[in-house]
């Protein structure tokens, strides 16, 4: 009986082990679709330069929180949480980090283009914690 009773106790605490790695899995799948869906909503999306300027905004805060080191002023792609916006403006043939555009002034590129359009053509995820990590948007109106 006595042995009877550790077998079920054993089965019992084997079962709570499993439901709990469950739960965590669960848990952070859920936190990690979040995050990504607030930049896989972008994907193939028409939007106007005022609200790309308050995604970059976002990711720069991100990059901040996630204390995501710079060189030469541009944050660096540290294969787990980085995050990096690239703006192909058309009507100069040329692609912008969104350092650039962030520290020459975020209210410029709002006077000059928060009415056109862009499109984000390009979403990149990290290998290893399959976060977002790259957005380039395509300026897609003059």
């Amino acid at each position: 009986m006595k042995k009877f009773t550790i077998f079920c106790l054993v089965i019992v605490i084997i079962l709570c082990m499993i439901s709990g790695i469950y739960i965590n899995y669960k848990a952070n799948y859920n936190v990690l679709r979040k995050e990504n869906l607030q930049f896989e909503r972008y994907l193939n999306k028409e939007i106007y330069g005022t609200e790309l300027t308050t995604l970059i905004n976002k990711v720069i805060n991100a990059n901040e929180n996630n204390k995501i080191q710079k060189e030469n002023g541009i944050y660096l792609n540290n294969n787990q949480n980085s995050i990096n916006i690239e703006i192909k403006m058309t009507d100069i043939d040329k692609i912008y980090q969104m350092e650039k555009i962030y520290n020459g002034g975020i209210q410029n590129f709002v006077e000059f283009y928060g009415d056109i359009k862009f499109k984000c053509i390009q979403l990149e995820y990290h290998n290893s914690t399959n976060k977002v990590r790259y957005l380039l948007f395509e300026q897609i109106s003059e």
